[in-house]
């Protein structure tokens, strides 16, 4: 199969990029490097032994996606492209607004003109608000408590309604929580640009001497020790 995958270069777009590769499918990467480095395609391409094609666009760019679209015969979209900061959305709202949703239309948008009926969203587990755990699939969602969390739930709504108005386009939703580690190589892994917005990339510039310390934020959670708590996935 021929997978575009937008966010490709980015933490958890360059693993799945990987997987695809090991799979024996051909990879398209879109990223406009705006929280991510190139070297990272060429570590994907050191691990996997493989090529790719690498597309340096940002896919709010209609002409740009529509551009790439005409090169390739894809069958399926990954969309990983996105603002992730929860704290900078709240600074920021009509940045993360914009981005976010608009970039999951466009996609949308150029999978209809171009026939691609595969599309696979990066969602989050915020979306689910303030809902009792445990989270299922089947709950109501809640009003989350930032933009980042609404733009995740317009993008799911966008999707879900272009999927009732077209049969053919199938849509998966994916509400991960935190993701954590690094490719079994050492190669790949989370390393954002400037001050990281999560707790595993902050310890290791803490450990390598690139950051002074460590805050540990909050003392009033429902917790032994009143510091949070947080769910992980492995990438």
């Amino acid at each position: 199969m021929h997978i575009l995958v937008t966010g490709g270069a980015g933490y958890i777009g360059s693993h799945t990029s990987v997987a695809l590769l090991e799979a024996g499918h051909e990879v398209i990467i879109v990223d406009n490097l705006s929280n991510s480095k190139i070297e990272t395609i060429d570590r994907i391409k050191q691990i996997t032994k493989k090529e790719l094609i690498f597309y340096q666009e940002d896919v709010t760019d209609e002409a740009a996606v529509d551009a790439i679209f005409s090169n390739h015969s894809f069958d399926g979209v990954i969309h990983f492209a996105g603002f992730k900061a929860v704290g900078e959305s709240v600074e920021f709202p009509l940045k993360y607004y914009y981005n976010n949703t608009v970039s999951t239309m466009v996609l949308a948008k150029y999978c209809l003109k171009y026939g691609v009926k595969q599309f696979v969203f990066s969602s989050s587990a915020t979306v689910y608000g303030e809902n009792d755990v445990p989270f299922v699939e089947t709950m109501e969602l809640l009003p989350t408590t930032n933009p980042y969390g609404e733009t995740k739930v317009i993008s799911e709504r966008i999707l879900t309604d272009v999927a009732k108005a077209n049969r053919d386009f199938a849509v998966s939703l994916l509400r991960y929580f935190n993701p954590v580690g690094a490719h079994e190589s050492g190669l790949i892994g989370e390393d954002p640009r400037g001050i990281p917005n999560n707790l595993m990339p902050y310890i290791t510039k803490v450990a390598k001497g690139k950051l002074e310390k460590l805050r540990i934020f909050g003392n009033d959670y429902p917790t032994p020790d009143g510091t949070g708590v947080r769910d992980y996935i492995h990438v």
